[in-house]
């Protein structure tokens, strides 16, 4: 197999806001996707999952405002949506799958309800607030109980990430999950979906994933047994496989 190209980063303003992805180089010909991470993630927390996928596609690791390398101070889900359409728009990623993960699946359904025509399908991992809204406290309580599960390799990358992103941007945006409504949107997702889940999950429940292929009118749904809640870390191989499989399968990617 021959060598790919390393990563690099990518940066753009966008409103006013210096705005950083990671990109992995696919090959030649190969389309790309666009990773959306997770709560106070980082792309480099996405490097496992992405590595990947590579051998496939070309990889976006997007950055939120505020998270990662990326500027910002947002509040509210709304304004990460905002400004991840506009971040497709204007690096010409618009049209490519979403592949969100736990705050970034709601993102990713938030988009592809409000913004149809700038994704041709999602992939959601263990997607967070979408039909369940918990407390903040709630929220707290069961990523403790997760954390033991996951490498610990990735707790050193996820307290950077954290630390980044700082307690009171993450506290502000996961009490706007209790407001913001993301259920109502899902009935209109057109696009193909697929949603992911780990059988060790304990920050999502077990029901989740089943309501979710109820209510979006094109969905599939597939649990990683042994997954945990950061899919892509500890379940990367088998991720890259169902994300690929499914996209080739709904959307001819040859």
């Amino acid at each position: 197999m021959s060598r790919l190209p390393a990563s690099y980063s990518h940066v753009r303003r966008i409103n006013g806001l210096l705005t950083h992805a990671r990109v992995y180089p696919g090959p030649p010909g190969r389309p790309g996707v666009v990773i959306v991470p997770g709560l106070g993630c980082a792309c480099w927390m996405y490097r496992r999952l992405a590595r990947a996928l590579q051998e496939h596609l070309t990889v976006w690791v997007y950055d939120h405002p505020g998270m990662g390398a990326s500027q910002g101070h947002p509040c509210r889900i709304e304004q990460l949506t905002d400004h991840l359409a506009d971040w497709l728009l204007a690096t010409g990623q618009a049209g490519r799958p979403l592949l969100g993960h736990s705050l970034g699946g709601e993102v990713a359904i938030d988009l592809a309800a409000r913004f149809p025509a700038l994704t041709p399908a999602l992939v959601l991992y263990a997607p967070t607030g979408i039909p369940e809204n918990p407390s903040v406290a709630a929220q707290l309580a069961r990523l403790a109980l997760d954390l033991p599960r996951e490498r610990p390799q990735l707790w050193l990358a996820a307290a950077l990430a954290y630390l980044r992103t700082g307690t009171p941007r993450m506290w502000c945006l996961a009490q706007d999950q209790e407001r913001h409504q993301t259920g109502p949107l899902i009935p209109q997702v057109r696009c193909p979906v697929l949603v992911l889940d780990g059988s060790r999950d304990v920050v999502i429940r077990a029901w989740t994933l089943e309501i979710l292929c109820e209510h979006l009118p094109d969905a599939e749904g597939w649990q990683v047994v042994g997954g945990t809640h950061a899919l892509m870390d500890s379940r990367p191989a088998e991720l890259a496989r169902l994300t690929v499989e499914f996209l080739n399968r709904r959307l001819p990617l040859r």
